[in-house]
């Protein structure tokens, strides 16, 4: 019976850091940008030089 109070204990205490933890990444401003993720993979990777004529390369 003394190992449910510690465990009930422990589990409190996880759930009051996770708490913690949350309200800390939402005052630095984590979740702020909501739109930008969302849209990333639509943009197309530009290429440099240097990848441009390796992919010419790899076709030819």
């Amino acid at each position: 019976m003394n190992m449910i109070y510690l465990l009930i204990g422990f589990s409190i205490l996880l759930a009051l850091i996770f708490l913690i933890a949350f309200f800390w990444a939402s005052r630095s401003g984590q979740h702020d940008d909501l739109y930008t993720p969302a849209v990333r993979m639509l943009f197309d990777d530009e290429l440099t030089p240097e990848q441009e004529e390796k992919s010419d390369e790899d076709h030819a």
